[in-house]
């Protein structure tokens, strides 16, 4: 049953990552972006990482996604006029992948660790939320001040700079 949920959220993830950059519109792409993201802390439940999975959506997919959107629809982008796509960079760009994807099954192949299962971890009787808060809070207090006035100066500047002037 989980190595059919691992092929689920892995696959979820990798189609709404893909869907991210050929999405033109930059709501979608940030709504796939979130759905990705969901994924990502699912695989991270999976391996017993749980405190990494909540932080993952709570930080990722809630906080700076509601920021991003924030941004995007106060400076009211529109989507992307549609190009011509040009066939020889798509080409290109598909045998790059191609082998880059040959190139990883050819290391895959080759290394015996990667045909036996990862073991499981050894629970902990420590208590990672409070550590990390500790550490947080006592010797990263100052950088984590420092990023939270940056996010609001950060916000208030798209505000000032988005504001339509009246004539």
């Amino acid at each position: 049953m989980q190595s059919i949920l691992f092929w689920i959220f892995s696959l979820a993830m990798l189609g709404f990552g893909a869907a991210v950059v050929i999405n033109r519109s930059p709501i979608a792409s940030a709504l796939s972006l979130v759905v990705s993201f969901l994924g990502l802390a699912a695989l991270f439940m999976m391996l017993d990482a749980y405190f990494i999975g909540v932080i993952q959506v709570l930080v990722y997919a809630g906080a700076v996604m509601v920021l991003f959107l924030f941004i995007i629809m106060l400076l009211d982008l529109r989507a992307e006029e549609r190009r011509k796509i040009n066939v020889v960079a798509v080409i290109g760009g598909v045998l790059v992948a191609l082998a880059l994807f040959f190139q990883i099954y050819c290391v895959v192949h080759k290394l015996r660790a990667a045909e036996q299962p990862f073991p499981r971890l050894p629970i902990s009787k420590i208590d990672d939320v409070r550590n990390v808060g500790l550490l947080l809070f006592d010797q990263y207090n100052l950088p984590f001040q420092i990023i939270g006035i940056l996010v609001l100066v950060a916000t208030i500047g798209v505000i000032v700079l988005s504001k339509r002037e009246l004539r």
